[in-house]
């Protein structure tokens, strides 16, 4: 969310709006292939699992390197921009590198405490974040100039694919979600449809905020954050009179980074303890909370300043794969190779497979000619 503004700004507002509704009618199309893939599976099973059973020992190598890839890319930019809002409360007057360290030597301990401590915690958060978000737009429409909403360049646009892709990024948590649901396919359904289409229209409002009162062009506009590699809230302080709304966007910013960054460093220990068979003992957790934050804080030391470009790397081939390509294999291979059935299918068979495939490769090739040819 804090990305979406920036990443999106040299396409503008209204081509900006079309790349949202089109990815979220994608995941929401994938999200309903996980709902029928875990009614295959009988059980709560992550997604390595559900590879393995409908395209055996390569789907589930594939999936393996792709989860960890998407994972610790996240959790990398949750690091660093995390780092960069730490060096920002002390005034920048300690490097960049000593922000993301400070950062995890204070909340990496919460992760280790284990999912029961953190959501304690997450709700204080989620709080924080949703009075802030109301906050930060009833404060801040009053600045919103129309003018800045009418930039549109529908091929730059594209750029905004990949965090696109990453920001309704839910399909994880499906199994738990139809367990959750004891199992009724139909609650499971409109769970997926309404709470995937609620942050639609948050991103469309925070969108709308953000573009509408920082012009795209300009001495600190989007593109010269886009350049910095900060995140949306940052050149906010140089075209409002009050500093009231910077200073709720950074509380927003930070309720926003800090519950993304324990959802996803939990879900990647707790795949790492599934994945290597390790029971979460406390000499085990704390081996386990090394190999997550140790390999990511040592690249943001290093690259302080790729907020930005981590999330893209994230959506661009990771969402796009694990959480696009790979579950259309998986129920094509289900269906149609080894003939499973469950009391609910995506409408549209072997049609509506193809053209989510060929969106899948379209944003892919989107994402390798932005990446290593229109440079």
């Amino acid at each position: 969310m804090l990305a979406l503004p920036v990443l999106t700004s040299l396409g503008g507002f209204i081509p900006s709006l079309v790349i949202y509704v089109c990815c979220w009618f994608f995941m929401a199309c994938t999200g309903l292939l996980f709902l029928e893939i875990s009614l295959w599976m009988h059980k709560e099973a992550n997604i390595v699992s559900m590879a393995d059973r409908t395209l055996g020992l390569s789907g589930k190598v594939v999936a393996w390197v792709v989860y960890l890839f998407l994972f610790y890319c996240l959790t990398l930019a949750y690091i660093v921009g995390s780092g960069n809002m730490v060096v920002n409360v002390f005034s920048n007057t300690i490097p960049t590198w000593a922000g993301s360290i400070i950062f995890v030597v204070i909340f990496a301990p919460f992760v280790f405490a284990g999912a029961r401590f953190v959501g304690k915690i997450n709700v204080i958060l989620m709080f924080g974040l949703a009075v802030s978000f109301l906050i930060f737009v009833w404060v801040g429409y009053a600045y919103v100039n129309p003018i800045n909403l009418k930039h549109k360049n529908w091929a730059m646009s594209l750029l905004a694919l990949p965090v696109s892709f990453t920001s309704f990024a839910y399909q994880g948590i499906i199994p738990t979600l139809i367990h959750y649901m004891g199992n009724d396919a139909k609650k499971t359904r409109i769970a997926i449809i309404v709470g995937s289409f609620i942050p639609l229209v948050i991103y469309v409002i925070w969108q709308w905020l953000i573009m509408g009162i920082v012009p795209t062009y300009g001495p600190g506009g989007l593109a010269e954050t886009l350049e910095k590699g900060q995140y949306a809230v940052e050149p906010l302080h140089q075209f409002i009179q009050s500093p009231i709304i910077y200073v709720i966007g950074q509380y927003f910013a930070f309720f926003a980074l800090l519950t993304s960054f324990f959802g996803v460093t939990l879900g990647l220990l707790d795949f790492l303890a599934d994945g290597f068979g390790i029971k979460k003992s406390h000499a085990n957790k704390f081996t386990l909370s090394l190999l997550v934050f140790i390999p990511p804080l040592v690249i943001a030391c290093l690259y302080p300043h790729i907020f930005l470009k981590t999330l893209d790397f994230a959506g661009g081939f990771g969402c796009a794969i694990l959480l696009g390509l790979l579950p259309i294999l998986m129920v094509w291979s289900g269906r149609y190779r080894l003939g499973l059935k469950s009391e609910y299918a995506l409408p549209g068979g072997k049609l509506i497979l193809l053209i989510l495939s060929a969106f899948v490769f379209f944003e892919l090739a989107c994402e390798l000619y932005f990446k290593f040819l229109g440079k």
